[in-house]
């Protein structure tokens, strides 16, 4: 059960809840379970049934895996933290048991179900803490050093992805003759140059705002003609994130 995929690991919260992801330069849902793709523009049968792609890798989850819980609470302790009578009682909690049928399943009082209930809480505020930490030093680490740093979102986080800030200056002066501003005159093919890239150009988005698909447009044309490439790209190298209708964009933090 710890062989999880590298999607599953970067992927949102939200995405993991819903247990699957949708990435606009596959142009399909992905299953983080089992990595099942549903390709968009193609309906999908599924026992009798005609699914679009996100009905697909829903009713897929549900077939298949009978719920993103069932699936995370069985992994092992390493991943998930949880003694095997935590996730019993987590179990009992989302079967929707009382404390009383708890207690009498697991042979304790309904005083102890209640206490391990407000355990489990702090337990989640304690989390929720954590997360906050560490998303905060990531940006930190992000304005200040000496290289410069990647959204754990990333096709491949490597070597390619060091970039010292003399070489951010250099690929920038390089791939904007008429200053920062732009126009870009091409996406370059090597990974390193294009990192920067992105990098400049997520820049230009404000961290609070939620943007339109055509906002977005509209900030990249300045750019470049092609802006759905820039866009394509902002997104599968994480700089970018959106929700899965392309209703709403953002710039995605690490």
């Amino acid at each position: 059960m710890s062989n999880i995929n590298e999607l599953f690991w970067n992927a949102s919260l939200t995405e993991i809840k819903q247990g699957y992801v949708y990435r606009e330069t596959d142009e399909a849902y992905t299953c983080l379970i089992c990595g099942k793709r549903f390709a968009c523009g193609i309906i999908h049968p599924m026992n009798g049934t005609l699914y679009e792609s996100r009905k697909a890798v829903e009713r897929h989850i549900v077939d298949g895996h009978g719920s993103v819980f069932a699936f995370l609470l069985p992994l092992e302790k390493k991943l998930t933290g949880l003694t095997d009578h935590q996730k019993n009682l987590l179990e009992s909690f989302h079967a929707g048991r009382s404390d009383a049928d708890t207690a009498k399943a697991l042979g304790t009082s309904t005083s102890t179900i209640r206490n391990h209930r407000f355990q489990l809480r702090e337990r989640q505020k304690q989390a929720k803490i954590f997360l906050a930490l560490m998303e905060l030093l990531q940006e930190k680490n992000r304005s200040h050093g000496d290289f410069i740093t990647i959204p754990r979102t990333a096709r491949q986080v490597d070597e390619r992805f060091a970039i010292t800030e003399q070489e951010n200056a250099d690929i920038l002066r390089e791939y904007f003759p008429q200053g920062p501003e732009g126009p870009l005159r091409n996406l370059p093919v090597k990974e390193k140059r294009r990192v920067a890239i992105l990098r400049h150009l997520v820049a230009f988005f404000d961290p609070e705002v939620r943007y339109t698909e055509q906002q977005v447009n509209e900030i990249l044309k300045r750019f470049h003609p092609d802006c759905a490439m820039l866009r394509r790209n902002l997104i599968e190298y994480g700089f970018l994130d959106r929700v899965a209708d392309g209703s709403a964009y953002w710039v995605k933090m690490a």
